[in-house]
């Protein structure tokens, strides 16, 4: 039996219409909400309803109240918060797992699916990795490295993977930098991935499979030394 449709209220209209502008990139994480007034304007309501709507923002995870500062975006979806808090629950070494879980599943995805401004982009970002390891400067490259990662989830062409996957990465990335600096063992040529984009641009699935098989293996041993010593 079908359901009566249920009308919005206002405050779920104002708590919806936030999401979108955040999601669509219209407000970036970091950034403060304008004026209360003016969102009064905007969105022609009350004080106290929005107020209310962000509340219920605040409370999902996608805004947070600072005082003396406003309203800052902390979030870009209501999904993404609920990431976040897990990923604050876990250790290090379970979340690493899960996202190269999802790299090994956007590997082969990518390998078989790139087209030619996926390989433009992964290509730019080597040569970013390439320019950050003749310097020197490990967290320029671990940077550099995490957008060639981000280029090859979007060759995978599966938006919810590749959601899933900023997710996971951005919360997870400043552990990553605190462990791998503090393990003093870092070797550039070892972590520049030329043999996954090459087979990624020769749409080699198992080459793909089996580089990243074969990087998460290493990349989980060394983490687990790192952690001992």
């Amino acid at each position: 039996m079908l359901k009566k449709t249920e009308r919005l209220s206002l405050v779920e209209q104002v708590v919806i219409q936030i999401e979108h502008l955040i999601e669509s990139g219209h407000w970036q994480i970091g950034d403060h909400l304008p004026a209360e007034m003016q969102l009064m304007q905007e969105f022609g309501v009350s004080r106290n309803t929005l107020r209310e709507a962000i509340r219920a923002l605040v409370h999902a995870g996608l805004l947070e109240t600072k005082q003396g500062s406003g309203t800052i975006v902390k979030s870009i979806s209501a999904f993404g918060a609920a990431l976040h808090r897990q990923v604050e629950k876990s250790s290090v070494m379970e979340t690493l797992e899960v996202r190269l879980a999802l790299e090994r599943e956007a590997a082969q995805l990518a390998a078989a699916r790139r087209d030619d401004l996926d390989v433009e982009a992964m290509t730019e970002s080597i040569q970013l990795c390439k320019a950050a390891s003749e310097k020197g400067n490990v967290q320029e490259f671990l940077q550099a490295d995490i957008v060639f990662h981000k280029a090859m989830v979007k060759a995978s062409h599966n938006k919810m993977l590749e959601r899933l996957y900023e997710n996971i990465t951005e919360p997870l990335q400043s552990s990553i930098e605190e462990v791998m600096v503090a393990g003093d063992c870092f070797n550039y040529s070892e972590e520049i991935h030329y043999e996954l984009l090459e087979a990624i641009k020769e749409q080699d699935v198992q080459a793909a499979i089996s580089y990243v098989n074969q990087y998460i293996n290493d990349f989980r041993e060394k983490i687990k030394r790192i952690q001992e010593d």
